[in-house]
């Protein structure tokens, strides 16, 4: 028995047509979209070897390009001993890095499903509003933290702050215990720093970068809403606060948390990472390999470098006003402080700094003060009496007018 493939029945169709003289080379040329030397040569083979001269020559031959079977063995049984949640993309990587062996990504992905070790899944996809990447650097940046198990069960939890340009893909990124407002200001101040002042920060609906706060009658009638203390200091560097209102809208960062939590985590158990310090430290060197390979060109940058007028120690501080007493002393987060001025306003704008220092000023002149010590509460003694003991209520007289009422003298008869 012949087995052959609908295209090879079709030449042989063809070929037949030529042979019997109804169609000529040019035509089945030109029919087939091969040229005329081929169509002869088929005639040649068919003559020779009948219908088995229109078999591919190649069918039921190892290519002369395929992996050693040994070779296989060992790429599988290295991704069963140490590899067992890598996705093939990965673990060619690291077989690169690591094992000196290089294979194509779809041949790892067909020899580790070959060896039920790995599943092709379909992923059905929402449909969202596409938009367009920005055109210059620093354009506007996408912030957001992830909260994942990055050291797995060897260390603490933490949450990567991550910066991503929207132009260039690039990232910028640092652990912190937790994603709050102190971290934001300190990762944006590391930001800031290397790169300069972006035009515009696309942030979701997170506390720390959207006050929850609702507005009082004051930012009601002049149009203002609340803003958390993050968002105050962007647009104090004039930077562009801007609030997403779906995961899908950040793309970019999102995708790249997906990536890190897939490469990243590997990448630290490979190194032994065990601590948050060893992970920052970590991070410079892997964030250099991924914006060399994930990262783009743009037309140009537009990051805004600090000046000597930024004071990003002030900007990046959490800022309370508070109102000084009649003593001149000032009450914030349970300690006292006394202003040591001559003329005492009535209000002080704390700055609580990112290094631990506390700041006190009054419409841009920094104050003296000193802390004291807050005087004990007053404790007002309770003294509990039984009923046994409580003071009889004095009886009314005999000759009492209530007495003379006839309903309670018909009683006390």
């Amino acid at each position: 028995m012949i087995v052959m493939r609908r295209k090879e029945l079709v030449r042989w169709h063809v070929i037949q047509k030529v042979m019997g003289g109804e169609l000529g080379q040019r035509q089945a040329a030109r029919m087939l979209r091969v040229s005329e030397r081929q169509v002869r040569r088929w005639v040649r083979r068919v003559e020779k070897e009948g219908e088995g001269g229109m078999i591919h020559r190649s069918r039921g031959r190892c290519s002369n390009r395929a992996y050693a079977e040994s070779l296989k063995r060992r790429v599988v049984a290295l991704y069963r001993k140490r590899y067992g949640d890598f996705g093939p993309t990965l673990f060619g990587e690291k077989l690169e890095e690591r094992e000196g062996i290089v294979l194509g990504r779809e041949t790892i992905r067909r020899w580790l499903m070959e060896a039920g070790l790995w599943e092709r899944a379909r992923k059905r996809r929402g449909h969202h509003r596409w938009r367009e990447r920005k055109r210059f650097c620093g354009e506007m940046v996408q912030i957001d933290g992830s909260h994942h198990a990055w050291l797995e069960d060897r260390g603490p939890e933490m949450v990567l702050m991550s910066y991503i340009d929207d132009a260039t893909s690039r990232v910028m990124a640092r652990f912190y215990e937790y994603e709050g407002t102190v971290p934001a200001m300190e990762s944006f101040r590391c930001y800031a720093k290397r790169f300069g002042l972006p035009v515009s920060a696309y942030l979701d609906n997170h506390t720390t970068y959207k006050s929850p706060a609702k507005a009082t009658v004051e930012e009601t009638l002049s149009g203002r809403r609340p803003k958390s203390e993050f968002e105050r200091a962007l647009e104090e560097l004039g930077v562009e606060v801007i609030h997403s209102h779906s995961p899908q809208a950040r793309g970019r960062v999102e995708r790249s948390f997906r990536t890190f939590q897939d490469r990243l985590v590997k990448e630290m158990r490979l190194e032994g990472i065990t601590t948050m310090e060893a992970a920052n430290a970590f991070l410079p060197t892997y964030l250099a390999r991924h914006n060399r390979r994930f990262a783009r060109e743009a037309e140009g940058d537009v990051h805004r470098p600090l000046s000597r007028e930024i004071d990003l120690d002030r900007v990046l501080s959490i800022q309370t006003t508070r109102r000084v007493r009649n003593d001149g002393t000032v009450m914030h987060r349970q300690g006292l402080y006394e202003i040591l001025e001559a003329n005492r306003p009535k209000t002080v704008l704390v700055e609580e700094r990112l290094n631990g220092a506390l700041v006190m000023s009054h419409q841009g002149r920094r104050l003296k003060y000193r802390p004291v010590a807050a005087p004990a509460p007053r404790v007002t003694a309770r003294v509990s009496v039984r009923r046994s003991q409580a003071r009889a209520r004095p009886a009314p007289a005999a000759d009492h007018p209530w007495k003379k009422h006839p309903a309670v003298a018909a009683k006390t008869r």
